[in-house]
């Protein structure tokens, strides 16, 4: 059973590419955007980092922060980093427990092959760490735009 709207998410503590563990709890008193993704350097997962990236300044503007896991190792998640400028954490989740806690950690198919992975997903998660948002199954394409919206239309001049 994954967190639903409305819900305190459980506490999770992942490690996180600045080489510390970082936990949900660290965030408290800020909103969070959390974005789920398959893998590191594949070209939709860095369209989506980059895209958050670009939307970066604008969010902190905001009062949220902002943070990408995958099963990705931290090795990984730092050559991603490195690569394309990315200024936010990107956590580790490699026994998939998080992504299983969100509900993200589906049976996928491609090129007839089935397999488990990440459904690419994204949460926005309040200052008390209640779940209050979610896109799952995004599309890449204007994802991190309509992330921005959602939070700018909703919560602009609330940034406490």
């Amino acid at each position: 059973m994954s967190v639903t709207v409305g819900e305190v998410v459980p506490d999770f503590t992942l490690m996180a590419s600045n080489d510390k563990e970082v936990s949900l709890s660290d965030f408290r008193g800020k909103k969070v955007v959390i974005f789920f993704y398959p893998k590191d350097m594949t070209p939709g997962c860095t369209t989506e980092a980059c895209d958050f990236r670009d939307y970066y300044s604008k969010l902190k503007e905001l009062g949220v922060e902002l943070i990408g896991i995958s099963p990705d190792s931290i090795k990984s998640h730092n050559k991603f980093i490195d690569k394309y400028q990315l200024p936010f954490l990107l956590l580790s989740d490699a026994e998939h427990q998080v992504a299983e806690l969100f509900g993200v950690w589906k049976l996928k198919k491609m090129f007839g092959r089935e397999f488990m992975g990440v459904e690419r997903s994204t949460f926005l998660v309040d200052e008390d760490g209640k779940l209050i948002y979610e896109w799952r199954g995004v599309k890449v394409e204007e994802h991190a735009a309509e992330v921005y919206q959602y939070i700018l239309t909703n919560f602009r001049g609330n940034n406490q």
